[in-house]
């Protein structure tokens, strides 16, 4: 019996059984993400943020499209209120199959000009946050033999996929994106737009489910950030540094002003956003 390797390689995840939820799904590349995931057969689509507003806009526009979609108000970066809206969930919607964190905030300012507090919120959303989340919903996934989650980059990502090897069923996808045309990102410049251009949440929000459809380890985007990964395998840091500096990595920021969002938690920077 001869096996087609490729056709097993390439086989899409059908998602007509699928119950995903979507961190910071009200808005930005969370709001895609959740249409996407929508329009490609998610049975059920939730959508957890802080903000309800954006979140009931987007929850409507997905139910209209004919797709059973659901919204929670969550902050992420609080575990108590992450334990317990996922345990609503689960009794209200039932067992959460693909986990998709994108909850973030971003600053946008150099470490000794940042405010302790504004450290602090990045620290709770972009990581603490993601353990809690994960916490809450891998070990079912585990326990059914099926799933998936979609980390944030980095050691999470790493020490999370490697777990994971010996795990039958469950997949791990990880995106990692240059910068998006966001209000996240609002004013930041690239010395090269050309070749780091600004990249549509749109698409985005395609490539991941895709990546997650495939089960694919890893997406880079945009494609010039394959030869950057590349290039980190072997120069020296040196040279590293000399082609971050040279591309205008170190002053991107210089301009970023970010979004100035309705909800703003106290001690939180109004550039503060959900991705």
């Amino acid at each position: 019996m001869e096996i087609d390797y490729r056709a097993e390689c390439c086989k899409r995840k059908d998602l007509s059984g699928e119950v995903v939820l979507i961190t910071g799904g009200g808005r930005g590349i969370g709001r895609h993400l959740a249409k996407e995931f929508a329009k490609q057969g998610a049975k059920k689509v939730i959508l957890w943020g802080r903000t309800e507003k954006c979140l009931k806009q987007t929850c409507e526009e997905i139910s209209l499209e004919g797709t059973e979609c659901h919204y929670f108000i969550c902050d992420v970066g609080n575990r108590e209120e992450v334990y317990q809206q996922a345990k609503v969930v689960r009794e209200k919607v039932g067992d959460v199959t693909i986990l998709v964190n994108n909850a973030a905030v971003v600053h946008g300012k150099s470490l000794m000009d940042s405010d302790d507090d504004a450290l602090l919120k990045s620290q709770h959303v972009n990581t603490l946050g993601q353990f809690w989340t994960t916490k809450a919903f891998l070990p079912r996934m585990l326990e059914l033999q099926g799933g998936h989650v979609v980390p944030p980059p980095y050691a999470f990502m790493e020490s999370l996929t490697l777990g994971l090897l010996d795990c039958p069923g469950v997949g791990c996808t990880t995106v990692l994106p240059f910068h998006t045309n966001t209000e996240m990102f609002q004013g930041m410049q690239v010395r090269f737009p050309r070749l780091f251009p600004p990249l549509k949440p749109e698409v985005v929000a395609q490539k991941t489910v895709d990546a997650v459809r495939s089960n694919k380890a890893f997406v880079y985007l945009p494609w010039t950030m394959h030869a950057l990964v590349i290039l980190k395998s072997f120069l020296p840091q040196f040279a590293l540094e000399e082609i971050h500096r040279f591309s205008g990595s170190y002053s991107c920021m210089n301009t970023f002003k970010g979004a100035h969002i309705g909800e703003v938690h106290a001690g939180e920077p109004a550039t503060s956003s959900e991705r």
